[in-house]
């Protein structure tokens, strides 16, 4: 049987925030994090986790179980907001961030896919989720920079819900990763993008009037 940890990764420090904040963090491990609503028996191939070794934990937010590693980055937010607000909008404007981010160190061919993953053309670099509680809202997303998609399709079984653009697809036909499009990338700079778009963000929530925020 498989261990589930509770999730403790280094993301989970802005929880603590009294006010809007983010996290930016590159694994140095291998770890797959299940959503809420995941079981390690429907969404893992469990032999391989084991022998492999492969740290599970389990996060409060939902979405689909994910794998990270030194070639992905995590990008964390924690906004506090109305409990009544539209979860899709923090969806929308984070994203909208995320791919601006992108966009800005020469990565191509983004689009807004299924509820909330980024993609190049129609295979998803990035997914996310969101846990609300009461006036807070975390949202967690997952990055390919450069992680071979023959890594999720060991650890990884055929997720039990999937957005309709992926249509039945396998990981390997349907997640592709920033390197396999734009290979002399340095993953650095991403980071450095990730952050600027991050600040820009929060300054534009903080203060929504002030001239020359962004429009997200």
């Amino acid at each position: 049987m498989i261990p589930i940890h509770q999730y403790n990764l280094p993301d989970i420090s802005i929880l603590e925030s009294t006010g809007d904040a983010y996290h930016i963090w590159h694994p140095q491990d291998t770890h797959i994090v299940l959503g809420a609503g995941n079981k390690p028996e429907e969404s893992l191939i469990e032999e391989h986790v084991l022998s492999d070794q492969i740290a599970v934990h389990k996060r409060p937010s939902g979405g689909q179980t994910v794998v990270l590693t030194p070639k992905t980055l995590v990008v964390s937010v924690l906004l506090h907001q109305n409990p009544t607000a539209n979860p899709l909008e923090a969806f929308k404007k984070i994203n909208t961030a995320i791919a601006s981010a992108l966009t800005r160190v020469g990565v191509e061919n983004l689009a807004h896919k299924g509820i909330s993953d980024i993609t190049i053309e129609d295979r998803k670099i990035l997914g996310s989720s969101i846990y609300r509680s009461k006036d807070r809202l975390f949202y967690h997303g997952v990055l390919n920079v450069a992680e071979p998609s023959t890594t999720f399709e060991r650890y990884l079984k055929h997720p039990p819900k999937e957005p309709d653009y992926r249509r039945g697809r396998p990981h390997g036909d349907f997640v592709t990763s920033i390197a396999n499009n734009k290979n002399d990338i340095d993953i650095r700079d991403i980071e450095r993008s990730l952050h600027d778009a991050m600040r820009e963000l929060m300054e534009s929530l903080s203060n929504p009037k002030k001239e020359g925020a962004p429009n997200y």
